[in-house]
């Protein structure tokens, strides 16, 4: 089988399964280095053992991230699983890539809200949501009209980090903005209805649901891009939602113009959503549910960013002080 046919079937597999354009690109160039570190051997003539040397030269050798190591590692069980046919071993032995422990960098509130103040327009709402609601940044922008819900002040979140569906709180300070948001929204699909352009892209499971839905306002993104452009699987000519950079950048620039010194990006608004919540009394349960976290171990972080920010502990050079 050429290689071209195999990268063939793990975009088909990829695609059948729903999984993003970016997830497709990040697995088909793993593949592709993987089987070029083996000398261009099919993976078929391949397992455990090859598997294992790869995640141990990418640790070794090339020193990558644990989550770089971890997305080789996923990239290489799917191709073998759904694929090749072939399941590896649950448990390969390999050396794994060092997770240094951090404290996610939190901002305080007036921090947080010295960065707002220095955006406008869409970014700006979109980093208000990021803040008032806890929704990572791909979340936010994968949005649609139908995901807000003015009646019960609450926003849907389709299809979040490990396949899974959530609701968070929609903050009463973005309410109004957000119906404003929706208003720009109507009016642009009916611009683009009238050119002939009215179709967005759905989950391929919503699309054979509602076969007509493509074209319905209620699918539109709530944070639509400037432009239209044609989309890499299906070709459909539609306005996607705003680039993810786009805001990154911004938020990049509001940081540096609020003079605030702190690492601060997109996810430090959320990591900040948590920690407040948690400072101002909301049981961890709770936040874990509006984050979306799989285990409350992974919210549990923050409680120790909380305990660091208020040490018992009194330096000696304070004593007397």
């Amino acid at each position: 089988m050429a290689k071209s046919a195999l990268l063939g079937q793990m975009r088909t597999e990829i695609r059948r399964q729903n999984y993003s354009y970016r997830t497709e690109q990040a697995y088909t160039k793993w593949v592709v280095r993987f089987v070029k570190f083996h000398n261009l051997r099919h993976p078929k003539k391949m397992g455990e053992q090859e598997v294992e040397e790869y995640l141990n030269y990418l640790a070794d050798e090339r020193n990558v991230a644990a989550s770089t190591q971890n997305q080789a590692l996923c990239a290489i069980l799917f191709l073998y699983k759904h694929v090749l046919d072939q399941p590896l071993e649950e448990m390969i032995d390999f050396e794994r890539a060092n997770t240094p422990k951090k404290l996610p960098v939190v901002l305080t509130a007036e921090e947080a809200q010295q960065i707002l103040a220095m955006m406008d327009g869409m970014a700006k709402l979109i980093a208000q949501l990021l803040y008032g609601s806890g929704l990572r940044i791909s979340e936010c922008l994968r949005l649609r009209v139908l995901d807000l819900d003015f009646s019960y002040n609450q926003i849907q979140v389709r299809s979040g980090k490990g396949k899974k569906d959530r609701i968070t709180i929609m903050p009463q300070s973005c309410k109004s903005k957000l119906k404003q948001q929706v208003e720009r929204v109507k009016k642009l699909h009916r611009k683009d209805a009238a050119q002939g352009y009215a179709e967005t892209l759905l989950p391929k499971a919503l699309s054979k649901k509602y076969p007509n839905a493509a074209s319905e306002f209620k699918w539109q993104y709530l944070f639509p891009s400037p432009k239209r452009a044609k989309d890499p699987r299906s070709g459909l000519v539609h306005r996607h939602h705003i680039s993810d950079s786009t805001i990154q950048r911004k938020v990049k620039k509001a940081v540096q113009a609020a003079d605030i010194s702190k690492h601060a990006t997109c996810h430090t608004l959320r990591h900040s959503f948590a920690t407040h919540l948690l400072e101002d009394g909301y049981d961890i349960r709770t936040v874990q549910e509006l984050l979306g976290h799989k285990n409350v171990n992974t919210t549990m972080i923050y409680t120790h960013v909380i305990k660091n920010k208020g040490s018992v502990v009194k330096s000696p050079i304070d004593a007397g002080v």
